[in-house]
């Protein structure tokens, strides 16, 4: 039986280096980032009713409803709740225009 030498081991350091150099790992850190001030802009009615889904082209942001109710009431709100995530969007140089609510991408 041939003996197996361990000796190309990569450090950790290098990997996570190397991760966070991609284009699509940034934008993916970077939106996870926003998606966790979601329920301080929504506020603590919704904060548990909605949750970001996605990003659309175009700074549209897809927001998961658990109904058509809690989607229709954000949708009126859609100009207060982009007002305060402008702070956020700012900060981590994002750009949302616009919020789309869906309650058909609700999943527990």
């Amino acid at each position: 039986m041939k003996k197996v030498l361990y000796t190309d081991f990569v450090k950790t350091e290098s990997l996570i280096e190397e991760l966070l150099g991609k284009k699509e790992i940034k934008k993916a850190i970077t939106r996870n980032n926003l998606y966790k001030f979601w329920g301080k802009a929504a506020g603590e009615k919704f904060a548990g009713k909605s949750k970001p889904y996605s990003m659309l082209g175009g700074g549209v942001m897809v927001i998961a409803c658990e109904n058509a109710i809690v989607a229709q009431e954000l949708t009126l709100r859609k100009t207060q709740i982009l007002v305060k995530l402008e702070p956020y969007l700012k900060s981590l140089k994002l750009n949302v225009k616009d919020l789309k609510f869906d309650p058909k991408k609700w999943q527990e």
